[in-house]
């Protein structure tokens, strides 16, 4: 997401009382109103999928591209997405943005079959992309006295943190009492209210001079690729490693990674400037955005078909037993901002992500009847408060020194890592699931509840595949991040984020 500060305020010609009086937070409204539909529409869908995949008829490894083709479609297009708003308006890439994802979600939630849902779903990441970066620097031209803009970003940052709890209870009572159909439906009329906000209260901001193009082959490339990839995984899952048509989309996607990589190197205004990632401790921070949401997307896409095929839960019901995660992280991400001055990121992450792996493993132990308090409540908890300090510390660590021309395009890197790692693992942890679920079904012919069975230990493998992702982080914060305590004080001062999809 954008963030950079803009000293220059935009003119207010066409509505006079734009910048000051009660219109800015009336602005602020509209904003948080965009920013809360890009945020739950991350997990707003995640009680849905077991409905969604049985009235379309999409496969076990299909399913995931109800979430990665969102996740992935984001994460791949928000560097460009804030380069566009800085440069052609913030103000009209929010509209644009807003038209986009109301358009998109129509698509989506009236789709007949599994590609129309999947493009549907792609799309709302694209303008999603537009979206959330053109909000969060609006906030920078909205408010510009040191006061108001604290308690706007403030708001901001509480919006992102409880979308997601908002997200999970939305979507199972719209499942349950209406249809999987209106968890996507119901961004267009909050889309079009936005719309309309935007047109009447936020003001037209003055564009930053353009310096250079804007590095579409680098866009093209990196999503592509990361879309091969993907695409590969889910091929496995159907017809195995060795498949000419999981080779195939696994090497191109690496080729166009390679070749996004030597763009960037080389293009005159990158995409993404190599010598953000290129600092030691960023590179390790930003590499742990990568890790983490691996196995903490893939838990809420299991425990969500555990909840409802095993359990037998109802939507509503799935949607609260998920809500003791967003509550644990925002507990816990409070008691890191305090304790970051004074300890540094590094041991808060270590032992963030020490809790990722105690957590996993205890979901890793589910059996055929087991209940929600005893084998899932604990897990969660243990595993939320492990992501409090693994997120604030990613944070304070990854915008920390950034140079100011480099700030926007620093945070929108690391939300752009942590949906690209949900996305990438989303992908990767299924194919293991169906691969493992099929081979359990083989190897246990005639026993009783047999497609249970298989499902909960296609489920337990995902999870130690998981916490083996979790245990990966550890190395690369104990090495990678070194700076010291006083060092990160400022970054730590800095408002905490909750990143998309939490």
């Amino acid at each position: 997401m954008r963030e950079n500060p803009v000293t220059q305020t935009a003119p207010a010609v066409d509505v006079p009382e734009k910048q000051s009086g009660s219109a800015r937070w009336w602005a602020l409204g509209v904003i948080a109103l965009a920013q809360l539909m890009v945020v739950l529409d991350a997990t707003i869908v995640t009680i849905a999928l077991p409905f969604a995949q049985r009235d379309l008829h999409i496969s076990d490894s299909n399913t995931q591209w109800m979430l990665t083709a969102y996740t992935l479609i984001f994460g791949g297009l928000l560097l460009l997405g804030g380069r566009l708003a800085d440069y052609m308006g913030r103000r009209t890439i929010f509209m644009v943005g807003l038209v986009g994802f109301a358009a998109a979600s129509a698509l989506a939630g009236l789709a007949q079959n599994g590609p129309q849902l999947f493009a549907g779903r792609g799309l709302q990441g694209a303008f999603a992309a537009l979206l959330a970066p053109a909000a969060l620097s609006l906030l920078s031209v909205t408010f510009t006295e040191a006061k108001e803009r604290a308690r706007a970003f403030a708001v901001f940052a509480g919006i992102s943190a409880g979308g997601a709890a908002i997200g999970l209870i939305a979507g199972g009572a719209l499942t349950e009492y209406a249809s999987w159909r209106w968890t996507l439906l119901v961004n267009t009329p909050i889309a079009i209210l936005a719309l309309i906000g935007a047109v009447g209260v936020i003001a037209k901001d003055v564009p930053l001079p353009r310096t250079g193009g804007y590095d579409v082959p680098g866009a093209i490339t990196v999503t592509l690729g990361l879309i091969g990839i993907v695409f590969g995984f889910s091929r496995a899952a159907e017809h195995g490693w060795t498949d000419i048509t999981t080779i195939l989309p696994l090497g191109a996607g690496v080729v166009l990674l390679a070749a996004f990589v030597a763009i960037e190197r080389w293009v005159a205004n990158p995409l993404l400037p190599l010598r953000i990632p290129g600092e030691i401790n960023r590179g390790g921070a930003l590499l742990a955005a990568l890790l983490i949401p691996i196995a903490m997307f893939a838990m809420f896409l299991f425990l969500s078909f555990y909840f409802q095929n095993v359990l037998g839960y109802s939507p509503l019901k799935a949607g609260i037993a998920f809500l003791p995660f967003p509550v644990g992280i925002a507990i816990s991400a409070g008691v890191t901002s305090a304790l970051l001055p004074k300890l540094g990121p590094r041991p808060l992450m270590v032992a963030g992500a020490a809790l990722g792996v105690l957590g996993l493993l205890w979901l890793a132990q589910l059996g055929f009847g087991d209940s929600y308090a005893v084998s899932v409540l604990p897990a969660q908890l243990l595993i939320a408060l492990g992501m409090g300090p693994l997120f604030v510390g990613m944070q304070a660590v990854a915008l920390h020194q950034v140079e100011e021309a480099d700030s926007g395009v620093a945070s929108a890197l690391l939300n752009a890592a942590q949906q690209v790692g949900g996305a990438v693992g989303t992908a990767l942890l299924t194919t293991i699931s169906v691969q493992a679920a099929k081979d359990y079904v083989a190897a246990h012919p005639g026993i009783d509840d047999l497609v249970a069975r298989a499902s909960i230990h296609s489920y337990d493998v995902a999870f130690y595949v998981g916490a083996g992702f979790f245990a990966a982080a550890i190395p690369v914060i104990a090495l990678m991040i070194r700076d010291k305590p006083e060092n990160l004080i400022e970054g730590a001062e800095d408002e905490v984020k909750i990143p998309v999809g939490v």
